[in-house]
């Protein structure tokens, strides 16, 4: 464990800390009132010292679960979001009472991803998370579940947590979770799993260790949390994954303690603008490139052609968010394409000489500027 990278975590002033469902609501059977006082003590200690928090709660849908006495998630859309609608209730409730009891004011704020998505919206939210922390107010932050769609719902609050942590250029991702932090295995089937102390989020291997099994309440896993930590790492921050129920757990990690696992970025912070277009899961279309161009844009930072690309899916005009992919599926970039869905067909595949000889090119020889890209 490096000594170095832990005592960061003493000197970091804007923290966000993501608490997932299972250990919220102790594995459903309600909100674990003790945990979250416990919690919320350890947080205004953060505050006196001049930290500044948000707060990314799950447990909105798990308790609504046991309000309608189902005890598995369900799969169908309006009565994931009717639990939603009542369960949001409670949970920000017990977190106001919590944090009023430590002379805290807090604020709820739901997102979709469709609030993110366009950049006017995204810089919005911002500067609400921003202008609340410098109030000294605590946003607690959840999907809002009682309007997204498959289409736009963020999938997991470990994404959610990545999100508010570039959104506010935090210092540091806490997760907060039922295990001891993350494992080189499921430790919950194979005994000999080792626990990793520290890593580098965007190591490839972290995915492969990763498992995808949520659980019965949840959405995520290890698996999301990696994906988490790698997308909080694009911005500069570290992310820790730590026992929720490990005693004054925020406390000690805030003190350098050596607790589950920190996963340190290895990049410099992307600008403002590739933040935010690294932060789309959710995109118009896509763009399939092959080996060639997939080498010019991880390796040598450059511009998406059209003579590297080898599929264009979905309907999308330009100016619009697409996904850049490899031909197995592995997703290698996002940025605002600079044709539309039908003239992209037209022009894939095709050299630039050839096309302007065509007189194809009229936005430009790149279909996706590298200024207008984020690897990810």
């Amino acid at each position: 464990m490096s000594e170095t990278e832990r005592q960061k975590l003493t000197t970091n002033q804007r923290w966000v800390i993501k608490i997932g469902s299972a250990l919220l609501t102790n594995d459903g059977t309600g909100l674990d009132a003790a945990l979250m006082k416990s919690w919320v003590s350890q947080m205004a200690d953060l505050v006196r010292n001049d930290v500044e928090l948000c707060l990314v709660s799950s447990g909105a849908i798990a308790v609504g679960l046991q309000a309608l006495n189902l005890k598995t998630r369900p799969t169908e859309l309006p009565l994931l979001q009717a639990a939603a609608a009542i369960g949001q209730m409670g949970l920000i409730q017990a977190w106001q009472s919590c944090f009023k009891a430590q002379g805290l004011e807090t604020a709820q704020v739901l997102l979709t991803h469709e609030d993110l998505a366009d950049r006017t919206r995204y810089l919005n939210a911002r500067d609400t998370l921003k202008a609340l922390s410098q109030f000294g107010v605590i946003p607690v932050v959840n999907e809002n579940d009682t309007v997204a769609t498959d289409e736009i719902r963020f999938g997991d609050n470990d994404s959610l947590g990545a999100l508010a942590t570039n959104l506010l250029e935090a210092d540091v991702l806490v997760i907060l979770t039922d295990q001891d932090g993350f494992f080189d295995r499921d430790p919950r089937v194979h005994a000999e799993a080792q626990l990793v102390p520290e890593a580098r989020a965007l190591d490839p291997e972290l995915i492969h260790m990763a498992g995808k099994d949520g659980g019965a309440l949840g959405r995520g896993g290890m698996h999301t949390k990696v994906l988490a930590a790698q997308q909080a790492a694009r911005s500069g921050a570290a992310t820790v994954i730590a026992n929720g129920r490990t005693e004054s757990v925020l406390s000690r990690l805030r003190a350098g303690d050596a607790l589950g696992s920190l996963l340190l970025p290895d990049l410099k912070p992307q600008a403002a603008r590739k933040r935010w277009l690294a932060s789309h899961k959710q995109t118009r279309g896509v763009l399939v490139i092959d080996a060639g161009a997939q080498r010019a844009l991880a390796e040598a930072g450059r511009s998406l052609l059209p003579v590297g690309v080898i599929d264009v899916r979905g309907a999308f005009a330009r100016g619009e968010i697409v996904a850049i992919e490899s031909v197995d599926g592995e997703r290698i970039a996002t940025g605002l394409v600079n044709y539309g869905a039908e003239q992209a067909r037209q022009i894939a595949g095709q050299s630039t000489g050839a096309l302007k000889a065509s007189g194809l090119l009229v936005e430009g020889d790149a279909l996706v500027h590298r200024d207008n890209m984020a690897l990810v």
